[in-house]
């Protein structure tokens, strides 16, 4: 596992972070889903050519149908443990194939057609790793509704986090750019988090240090809501100090 903590560490180093006062079996749960998540995410990046990173999205579609199969995982430092997970939680397949399908976004330059279509993307992105992440710890099909409002709200932040880079990428990430529609975009996100939490009840605590991969969603959605031209700046996120300062005390609090 320590190869994987170096590549999430670089690669992922929020996650990592949420993870790190979680027990050592619990990150050994998590961190394989996440690499997973680290590899289909950076795939589109790797090339210039479309159908190279399709293939590279390919590979990992294998990958998730081997498991499937019973095969012996192929030899690549994620695959393997990545079916030990799945495979000893029984993770439902068609989660991991919409999770790759959601990143051929990142290969072409369509933007998306509406709202809904946006919003289903953090669902198949964000939305599925934390349920994901949720199963592989034994958490019951109650919690789905509040961890997926929770991931929608954490997809949602990270996703205008990127916004200044995937627009000089040539992408269109946003829908409508407006201040308006941007602040009326992060409101719906802080909603969703604010049902979320009302919904703790539902939530074990052993989902805690997935709920924690979302620390930052409600500081950086205010933000958003409050100064959305802060957004195509890249000037909605918190100083490091904040950040930690924040994931520690919920945390230590284990209020997601």
């Amino acid at each position: 596992m320590n190869d994987l903590a170096e590549k999430l560490r670089i690669g992922d180093p929020d996650r990592y972070a949420a993870t790190l006062a979680a027990p050592e079996d619990v990150r050994e749960q998590l961190w394989p889903l996440y690499a997973f998540n680290l590899e289909i995410a950076r795939a589109p990046w790797m090339t210039a050519e479309p159908m190279i990173a399709e293939m590279r999205l390919q590979f990992w579609a294998d990958v998730l149908d081997e498991i499937a199969e019973g095969k012996a995982p192929r030899a690549h430092e994620v695959a393997s443990p990545l079916a030990e997970v799945w495979r000893a939680a029984d993770l439902p397949l068609a989660l991991g194939h919409e999770m790759i399908a959601a990143r051929r976004w990142d290969i072409y330059r369509e933007p998306f057609a509406d709202d809904a279509a946006l919003e289903a993307h953090l669902n198949a992105t964000s939305g599925h790793l934390m349920w994901l992440g949720a199963l592989a710890l034994g958490v019951g099909p109650q919690a789905e509704a509040p961890l997926r409002d929770m991931g929608h709200a954490a997809g949602l932040a990270n996703w205008l986090l990127a916004v200044p880079r995937l627009e000089a990428a040539g992408r269109i990430p946003l829908v409508d750019g407006r201040d308006n529609a941007v602040a009326a975009l992060a409101q719906a996100g802080l909603m969703r988090l604010k049902r979320a939490r009302a919904q703790r009840a539902k939530v074990p605590v052993r989902a805690l240090p997935v709920m924690l991969t979302g620390w930052q969603a409600g500081a950086i959605l205010t933000t958003a809501a409050k100064t959305p031209h802060l957004v195509q700046a890249g000037g909605i996120k918190s100083s490091e100090f904040k950040r930690r300062g924040s994931l520690l005390l919920r945390a230590l609090s284990g209020r997601w």
